[in-house]
């Protein structure tokens, strides 16, 4: 039997001999690789700024706080619990609206339903490497004085138009294992806004001006002032050690994942049962994951076939935000159907770059000898 996992994070030899470098030198909190990995980032968005830090969730807390969002933030329920949470803890107001089925993002129809005299922002979430309709959002947003900010978290290197997800407003982007690139933990925040950007740079290290990296090359490095009240939600210098030497293969990286999303979509495309994720035109889907609907009343037995052969099938997100039990008094802009129906149907496959396209193949077979989908 095979062993097939969902995914596996591409670590070579020069991940470790960047982390080894690291070690070696004394310099493991933050220092110059934060410096290098930020900048290789925003060239790599075609951004102003990037802030490095340790995770998504930290991103979009700070985002949040610096753009001072207290009231209402539109977004979907259909997401990792991480993006509400963020919302609350920043101590503004999530507002759930409805996704569309064939593409999984946030519909803009239903953004609008969801528009009060209380909505602040819109946080769009780019599901599984596609980026949301965002020159409909941003429309939208426009309309209403709306800041817009994105969670990235799956969306490297996705664009529409050749404009990347996480650069048109504000950007938040993982690091987690499972994403298009790893640092292990970690995260990153992109906007075009200088005052933002110092915000959030402040924010990240416990609201002091400069960093301990930066103070070494003063007159009198030994000075630390806040200036406002902060946090730590610093990232590492070993650890963006490790992503600079990721960002340096994202290109190469993420056209593995579209040729094996290919070889997926021509092996499934018979089977009139499974819906994989609509590409529209003009979009490019980075295929953090690879999605697939089945009819729902299969869906959990398809996923115990699936594992029970070898391969590493789960589903992003069952149940949605809005069902878990702590989430159910937060307010729904619009109806959730679509979103219920959906999470009750999909299934994600392994896509990783080092899935072979014989993997592929078999996961496909397994999924066409299936009973019933047919």
């Amino acid at each position: 039997m095979k062993n097939i996992p969902l995914c596996k994070p591409a670590i070579d030899e020069e991940e470790i001999a960047a982390a080894v470098e690291v070690l070696k030198s004394g310099w493991i909190a933050h220092g110059q690789k934060n410096h290098e990995f930020e900048n290789q980032f925003s060239r790599f968005l075609a951004v102003n700024h990037a802030v490095s830090m340790n995770s998504c969730t930290s991103a979009l807390y700070l985002a949040i706080k610096a753009l001072n969002i207290k009231g209402e933030i539109i977004v979907p329920s259909f997401t990792f619990v991480a993006s509400v949470n963020a919302i609350i803890l920043a101590g503004a107001k999530p507002v759930f609206a409805d996704i569309e089925e064939n593409t999984r993002n946030i519909s803009p129809e239903r953004i609008v339903e969801a528009v009060t005299d209380s909505t602040e922002a819109i946080m769009v979430v780019h599901y599984a490497g596609l980026p949301a309709d965002m020159p409909a959002i941003i429309r939208i947003a426009k309309k209403y004085h709306l800041r817009i900010i994105e969670d990235s978290a799956e969306c490297l290197g996705g664009s529409y138009n050749g404009v990347k997800a996480g650069s048109y407003d504000t950007g938040c982007f993982s690091f987690f294992p499972t994403k298009n690139i790893t640092t292990g933990e970690g995260g990153i925040l992109t906007t075009n806004e200088e005052q933002i950007a110092a915000r959030v740079r402040i924010m990240c290290a416990h609201g002091i001006d400069s960093t301990t990296y930066r103070r070494e090359k003063e007159k009198q490095p030994w000075l630390r002032i806040a200036s406002q009240y902060g946090y730590n939600f610093r990232m590492s210098n070993l650890l963006a050690a490790i992503g600079v030497e990721q960002m340096k293969k994202i290109d190469k990286l993420n056209a593995q994942r579209q040729e094996l999303a290919d070889r997926y979509l021509a092996n499934l495309s018979h089977i009139p049962s499974v819906q994989p994720q609509f590409v529209p035109e003009d979009f490019v889907n980075s295929w953090q994951m690879f999605t697939i609907l089945v009819p729902h009343h299969f869906r959990d037995e398809l996923l115990v076939y699936l594992r029970s052969r070898g391969v590493g099938a789960s589903v992003h997100f069952d149940p949605p935000v809005h069902e878990q039990k702590l989430y159910q008094n937060i307010k729904q802009g619009s109806t959730l159907e679509v979103t219920r129906k959906v999470s009750k149907s999909i299934i994600t496959l392994p896509i990783f770059p080092g899935l072979t396209l014989g993997e592929t193949d078999y996961v496909c077979e397994l999924i066409d000898q299936f009973k019933g989908l047919g």
